[in-house]
């Protein structure tokens, strides 16, 4: 199964392309809600994740996020740690995924692909791109949060010319009927490498 990753920071709309391509009968795992859906029902993630952060990290209610965002966000460390214990545990679940699903090509979403070490899960990688000022626009509207904290959140995101240089294809997201155009022509491509694979 030919494998493709979709990143691209905040507000650049890699969610929205990804359900365009959904929409066009492509199988789409969403790293970031498969990830929260693992922590909260495997059993061996669990225990790995109470031996390194304590008993805290689960309450009645399942997974206490608060608790471990507070860990995790305050100290680098620490959200190393928990990525050392989650990733290797999202990235086995979406190659057995993948290899489960029917079509010329599979999407992996994630926000942290080269973070991640995601990308070495897929054959190539499409970065989705938007002018800065827009995708703070578009997060302010969407989560209701100023523009000063919206700009630390892409402080700590790689920059579009770094996506960019690591992706096949990139996608740029301004308006919504030229993204039709281009998400069409993308789903072209992609069939395309996934029957014709380039030496």
């Amino acid at each position: 199964m030919y494998k493709v990753g979709i990143t691209g920071g905040i507000g650049s709309g890699k969610s929205f392309v990804a359900d365009m391509l959904l929409k066009r009968g492509v199988a789409v795992y969403n790293s970031d809600s498969r990830a929260k859906e693992l922590m909260a029902s495997d059993a061996e993630l669990q225990a790995k994740l109470i031996e390194r952060f304590g008993a805290e990290v689960f309450g009645v209610e399942g997974l206490n996020r608060a608790y471990l965002a507070g860990r995790v966000f305050t100290s680098e460390e620490e959200l190393k740690a928990l990525n050392a214990i989650v990733h290797p545990r999202v990235m086995a679940d979406f190659e057995q995924w993948a290899a489960e699903q029917a079509g010329d090509y599979v999407v992996l979403e994630s926000a942290i692909l080269f973070e991640s070490g995601f990308d070495g899960c897929v054959d190539i990688a499409v970065a989705i791109m938007a002018p800065e000022e827009l995708r703070i626009e578009r997060v302010m509207q969407r989560d209701g949060v100023t523009k000063e904290q919206v700009e630390e959140r892409m402080r700590h995101q790689l920059s579009d010319e770094e996506r960019c240089n690591r992706s096949k294809y990139a996608v740029v997201n301004i308006e919504l009927d030229e993204l039709e155009e281009d998400v069409e022509q993308l789903h072209r491509r992609l069939s395309y490498d996934a029957r014709c694979p380039q030496e």
